[in-house]
């Protein structure tokens, strides 16, 4: 049994126990100190040894059982000390509490991205170490889940599950149930190619057009994404409130960002919006069936069925990879989101500054800016051909 000793002439109480040799099947009995003149901080760090010292007799004492008892031991010196019992809750419990507030202050559609990743998270761990005491979750707990979640999913899917789970842990940093946070150990997974995401030609836009002839809505919405450079989200949700006539504007407020974005309705729009029916209700949506969808995938999904009428991608079969909706498919090149890198492309190959562009579109830096930009050699051949030749 354990046992805690004073010895002449030293400040610290001592801690007597016996450590166990796999190898000669014997035990050993030690004296080691336990840093404190307080007798009962000393008996709790003495019977912390000895559970770890039995688990190790009985061969149960891996790396997470280990760190258990430590985090159980670090507690019960706490509680001598303190009267008060030490902040903690399991892994499973500190994600649904996070949850929960999370579902107050965040928009629905995050909250549920946010829920997804948490139930990915805790399921990957499986039932019995998500009840584990939060303080033994490791990075390699989180290396490991983002490493499944890339080669079952994608390298994006990834990346978000290890920025949510940093939030997440994050907060139970700042109330004190964890020392320091796990997730920020953990790298995210850098693209060793080229993005694949590239803006639409004009022929590729016209064909678009075309294709979506018969529908008024998406038409508008083609124009929008292109001349306004915008998310189909904020697109979708627009109220004839933003638009002034007058002044020749559009006002609204970007989802994402929250910024408040106001720009020049150019002709093209303005026409567009001539040829609706006009509407008494300010709050009225210009585009009223977009707007009855909850989520922008299904919208992105109807868009993507426009680009198969105009013969830009094939047509998914979800039947032949028998792996249903959830399983990692190959990014497409283009999407409703290349009207935003046309735009941007359009907008400095004219000649605008990056600062003008950046703060049309609503891009936060020149490096989101920049990855936007897709410049032709005919572009630059432009841009080149204005410098003077200093050989006349």
């Amino acid at each position: 049994m354990p046992s805690v000793h004073r010895q002449p002439g030293r400040p610290f109480w001592f801690c007597a126990f016996s450590i166990f040799n796999p190898e000669t099947l014997t035990s050993k009995r030690v004296f080691r100190s336990t840093k404190t003149r307080d007798k009962k901080q000393a008996l709790e760090i003495c019977r912390a040894w000895h559970r770890a010292t039995l688990k190790a007799r009985n061969g149960k004492l891996s790396v997470d059982a280990a760190r258990e008892v430590i985090a159980q031991g670090v507690s019960d010196v706490f509680t001598a000390a303190n009267v008060e019992s030490l902040p903690s809750a399991s892994i499973k419990l500190w994600c649904e509490t996070w949850l929960e507030a999370k579902s107050i202050e965040a928009e629905e559609t995050t909250h549920a991205r946010y829920k997804r990743v948490i139930e990915r998270f805790t399921g990957f761990l499986g039932d019995a170490k998500s009840k584990r005491d939060l303080a033994t979750l490791q990075a390699s707990d989180v290396a490991r889940f983002r490493d499944r979640e890339a080669k079952e999913l994608s390298r994006s899917t990834a990346n978000l599950g290890v920025k949510v789970l940093r939030v997440c842990l994050g907060e139970a940093v700042r109330q004190g149930l964890l020392t320091m946070n796990p997730a920020v150990r953990v790298k995210i997974i850098k693209s060793t190619s080229e993005s694949k995401r590239r803006p639409f030609t004009f022929a590729e836009i016209k064909r678009i057009l075309k294709a979506c002839k018969h529908d008024v809505e998406w038409r508008g919405l083609v124009l929008f994404g292109l001349y306004l450079g915008q998310r189909l989200g904020d697109l979708a949700k627009l109220t004839w409130r933003a638009v002034n006539f007058e002044t020749g504007e559009i006002a609204f407020t970007a989802h994402k960002t929250g910024r408040r974005i106001v720009l020049p309705l150019l002709q093209p729009l303005s026409d567009y919006l001539s040829a609706l029916p006009a509407s008494d209700n300010p709050n009225a949506c210009i585009f009223p069936n977009s707007a009855k969808h909850k989520r922008t995938a299904s919208l992105s999904n109807q868009f993507r069925e426009i680009l198969v009428d105009a013969g830009l991608v094939e047509p998914r079969e979800y039947k032949t990879t028998k792996k249903g909706r959830s399983h990692a498919r190959e990014a497409s090149e283009i999407s409703f989101h290349s009207l935003r890198h046309s735009a941007v492309t359009m907008l400095k190959a004219s000649g605008l500054s990056d600062v003008f562009a950046r703060e049309i579109v609503g891009h936060e830096s020149a490096a989101v800016s920049r990855h936007y930009t897709h410049l032709s050699t005919d572009d630059l051949r432009s841009a080149m051909q204005r410098l003077p030749d200093i050989t006349a």
